[in-house]
C-alpha cells in the first residue's frame, strides 16, 4: 500500500485562525510564556489551545527559523519525575515514527518547571470542529477521513506503539484536506503519573474500549474500537452511548453492543455497518487483529461504495442557495451556488379568454407599498432576532467546569447563594437558574447554586459548665443532648460537666446528639468484705473520719460487712464514715471450721480433712485482668469491686500467701 500522504477535500475549510485569539478572546496578555524564550530556542508567539493535559503555542525555532507548534505541559504533570521519564521515552518513540499522516515530533526538553514538545506546526482545525459545524458525514467522506487515521494508527502499530486515546479531537484537517493524528505516547506517559494511581482510566470515555474500562490495560485493538467509534460518530453525528455521568457511559461500552449506524441514520450502507460492528466488538480477538487489518477492510469499503448514494448534506434548498464569500486571507471566493431553473410556465387561455380590465397605477403602487413595507419589517425583524444557545446540563459538575462550559456558549456565570447538602460534594453544581435546555440569548446570565458539602456542626466547649448552661450551649450549635451521666470526680465540682461525647471540637452532622458526662464529686466507695486494716487505711487517705465497730458474725474475721454512708453515695470530703467488721477471732482455722463457709453445701471441717489446700498469690499492683486470670487458672473465684477508676488491682482478700481451699472466692479490689 502506498505510504504517500493521503489528501481529501474538505467542505468549507477554516483557515488558521489568529493564534493570539482562543476563542474569540484575547490571551496573548494573560499567559506569562508569551513572549518567553523556552530553552534558548523557542520563541512563544501566541496560545494556541488548551486542553486538560497540556497548552499548545505557537513559537519560533529561531535555530532553525521555522513555526513549530509547541505543546507545555500542565505544572501538575511536569512535577512528576515518574511522568517526565515516561514523556522524554515516548517522545523519542513517536519522533522515530515518520508518517505523512502523524504529526511530527521534532524535539523535546525542559526548562525549569516547563516540560515541552516541540512538534510540527499544522494550520487549520481538528475532526471534531468539523462534525460541529456539519454535522454527520457521508458514509464515502466519512471514510475519506478515517482511511489515512488508520494509516497513522496501522504505522505506529507496527512500531509497537499504542495512541490510547482515539477521538475527533486528537485528528487535525489541514486546509489542503491533509489528516494527521496527533498526541502519540501521551496517554502512555501519563500513564506514569500519580494521577492514575489513584484509580482514573487513562483515555476519552466516550471511545473507551471494554478492555480498558474494566483492566485499564489498552493494546493495538483498543485504537481499533475507538476508530470503530469515530465512525459511527462521523456518520451519524453522535456517539453511540450518551448518559447522566461517565461511568454509565462506561457501563455501556462494557455491557452493551454497539448499535449499526443506519439504526440511527438510514441512509448509512450496510458496509458502513459491518464495518463498525467488526471494529467495535466487546471482545478484543473479536475485532480486526490491528489498524492495518481495519484498514484493508475501510479501503475495500470505500472502493465499492457507489458515489451516488451518499445523500446532499442538510442546508438551505439550492433554490436559495446564496454565493459563498471569501474568508479573510483564502485569497479566493466560491462560485455561486447555481439555483435550479423552477420556470413557472403558465399555458395561454384559448376556450374561455377572460375581459382585459384596465390598468390602475394608483392601486398597484399602493399593493407594491404595502408589501415593501411588510417585507421590511420582516426582514428587519429576521436579521434583528438576537441569536440565542441552549442551556447545558451543569448539574453535578464542579464550578469551575460550569463556567467554561458557558463561556464557550456566550453565557455569563453568576453564582447565587451556596447550600448544604448531604448528597452533592462541595464546590459542585446543584442546580441552575434557567434549568438545563433553556434557550437564552447570548450573553444572558446563568445563575448557579452550588453545594457547600454536607454541614457539620462543631462539638462546642462545655467543660465545667453546668447542666443547664451546658443544655443551652448544646442547642445553640444546632444539636441535640443526648444521655446525662454523673461520675465520681474529685478534681471537677459537683454538677459541672467533665466532658462530651463527641468530644469537643469534632464535627458532626447537624442535630445529631452529645452525651454529658457530670461530676458527681467525691462518691463513697465500696469497701465491703475488705479486710478492716485496708478499708480503714484506705477511706482514711481519701479524707474520710473512720470509725470501726466489730460484731460478732458468720463472716470472715476481721472484714468488713457493713458501711455508713452506703456505697456510690455522694458525700463531702471529711464525712464520718462507720465500718462494721465481723469480730477479729485469734484462730482463724477455728472459724475455717464452724461450718459451711463457702457455700458449697458441704461442712467446711470435714471437707478440710479431706482437700489440697492452695497458695493464694499475691496479685496487688496487676492489672485486673492478668490478675483474674492467674487466680482462675488456681482455680479459685474471682469476684473485682471498683474504688476508683484505675484498671490495678488496689487491696485483695484473701491476703497474700493465705492458704484456701480451690473454689474460694477471692475479692479484687481496684
Amino acid at each position: 500500500m502506498s505510504t504517500a500522504p493521503h489528501r481529501f477535500r474538505v467542505v468549507r475549510p477554516c483557515q488558521w485562525q489568529n493564534a493570539r485569539k482562543l476563542g474569540g478572546v484575547d490571551t496573548t496578555t494573560a499567559d506569562p510564556l508569551v513572549g518567553r524564550l523556552l530553552d534558548g530556542r523557542y520563541r512563544i508567539e501566541s496560545r494556541i489551545a488548551q486542553g486538560g493535559m497540556a497548552t499548545v503555542y505557537l513559537a519560533l525555532d529561531i535555530r532553525l527559523d521555522r513555526t513549530v507548534a509547541l505543546k507545555v505541559m500542565h505544572r501538575s504533570l511536569a512535577a512528576d519525575p515518574a511522568f517526565v521519564r515516561r514523556f522524554i521515552g515516548e517522545a523519542k518513540s513517536v519522533a522515530s515514527l515518520s508518517h505523512p499522516n502523524v504529526v511530527a515530533v521534532f524535539d523535546q526538553g525542559t526548562d525549569n518547571d516547563v516540560v515541552y514538545l516541540s512538534m510540527e506546526y499544522v494550520p487549520g482545525r481538528t475532526l471534531r470542529d468539523i462534525l460541529r459545524e456539519r454535522g454527520r458525514l457521508p458514509a464515502r467522506e466519512a471514510l475519506e477521513i478515517l482511511i489515512p487515521v488508520l494509516a497513522a494508527l496501522g504505522a505506529a502499530h507496527q512500531a509497537g506503539m499504542v495512541h490510547r486515546d482515539v477521538k475527533p479531537e486528537n485528528v487535525l484537517m489541514t486546509d489542503d484536506g491533509r489528516v494527521k493524528v496527533v498526541d502519540f505516547g501521551l496517554a502512555r506517559a501519563i500513564e506514569a503519573t500519580n494521577q492514575t494511581r489513584t484509580g482514573m482510566m487513562i483515555g476519552t470515555i466516550g471511545y473507551m474500549a471494554p478492555e480498558q474500562v474494566t483492566t485499564g490495560a489498552a493494546d493495538v485493538r483498543s485504537d481499533v474500537y475507538a476508530a470503530g467509534i469515530m465512525l459511527f460518530e462521523l456518520v451519524t453525528g453522535q456517539q453511540p452511548y450518551d448518559g447522566e455521568t461517565p461511568m454509565s457511559v462506561a457501563y455501556r461500552h462494557v455491557h452493551d453492543t454497539v448499535p449499526a449506524p443506519s439504526s440511527l441514520v438510514p441512509e448509512v450502507p450496510q458496509l458502513v455497518d459491518v464495518l463498525v460492528g467488526h471494529a467495535t466488538a466487546r471482545e478484543p480477538h473479536d475485532r480486526p487483529a490491528d489498524a492495518t487489518a481495519m484498514l484493508v477492510h475501510a479501503v475495500e469499503a470505500h472502493r465499492v461504495l457507489p458515489r451516488t448514494t451518499t445523500p446532499p448534506m442538510p442546508g438551505p434548498p439550492a433554490a436559495y442557495a446564496m454565493p459563498r464569500a471569501s474568508r479573510p486571507g483564502s485569497g479566493a471566493v466560491s462560485a455561486p451556488q447555481p439555483a435550479p431553473a423552477h420556470t413557472l410556465v403558465q399555458p395561454r387561455a384559448e376556450a374561455a379568454p377572460q375581459r382585459r380590465r384596465g390598468f390602475r397605477p394608483g392601486w398597484f403602487l399602493g399593493a407594491l407599498a404595502a408589501v415593501m413595507v411588510v417585507a421590511v419589517g420582516v426582514t428587519g425583524w429576521y436579521f434583528s432576532r438576537p441569536e440565542t444557545v441552549v442551556v447545558p446540563n451543569l448539574v453535578g459538575k464542579s464550578i469551575a467546569m460550569a463556567e467554561k462550559n458557558l463561556a464557550g456558549r456566550d453565557l455569563r456565570m453568576v453564582k447565587g447563594e451556596s447550600v448544604y447538602s448531604e448528597q452533592v460534594a462541595e464546590g459542585v453544581v446543584i442546580s441552575s437558574e434557567p434549568a438545563a435546555n433553556a434557550e437564552l440569548e447570548k450573553g444572558s446570565t446563568v445563575t448557579l447554586v452550588v453545594s457547600l458539602g454536607p454541614e457539620r456542626i462543631v462539638v462546642p466547649n462545655v467543660a465545667n459548665l453546668n447542666g443547664n448552661d451546658a443544655r443551652a450551649a448544646i442547642a445553640g450549635a444546632g444539636l441535640t443532648v443526648g444521655s446525662v451521666k454523673r461520675l465520681p470526680n474529685q478534681q471537677v465540682e459537683r454538677d459541672k460537666v467533665i466532658r462530651t461525647s463527641p468530644q469537643v471540637g469534632e464535627k458532626v452532622k447537624k442535630g445529631a446528639k452529645v452525651n454529658i458526662f457530670v461530676s458527681a464529686g467525691l462518691v463513697m466507695p465500696d469497701v465491703s468484705g475488705m479486710p478492716k486494716d485496708e478499708a480503714a487505711a484506705y477511706l482514711g487517705g481519701q479524707g474520710f473520719q473512720v470509725q470501726v465497730n466489730e460484731v460478732d458474725d458468720d463472716a470472715e474475721p476481721c472484714t468488713v460487712i457493713a458501711q455508713a454512708p452506703k456505697a456510690k453515695t455522694e458525700v463531702n470530703p471529711g464525712t464520718p464514715v462507720m465500718v462494721t467488721v465481723a469480730r477479729c477471732q485469734t484462730d482463724f482455722w477455728q472459724w475455717f471450721r464452724g461450718g459451711d463457709r463457702d457455700g458449697n453445701g458441704q461442712d467446711d471441717a470435714q471437707a478440710g480433712d479431706n482437700q489440697q489446700f492452695a497458695l493464694v498469690p499475691g496479685v496487688i499492683g496487676k492489672n485486673v485482668g492478668d490478675a483474674k486470670s492467674e487466680l482462675e487458672a488456681l482455680g479459685f473465684k474471682v469476684r473485682v469491686q471498683r474504688l476508683g477508676n484505675g484498671g490495678v488491682v488496689q487491696y485483695q482478700r484473701p491476703l497474700p500467701n493465705s492458704e484456701r481451699p480451690p473454689g474460694t472466692t477471692v475479692f479484687l479490689w481496684q
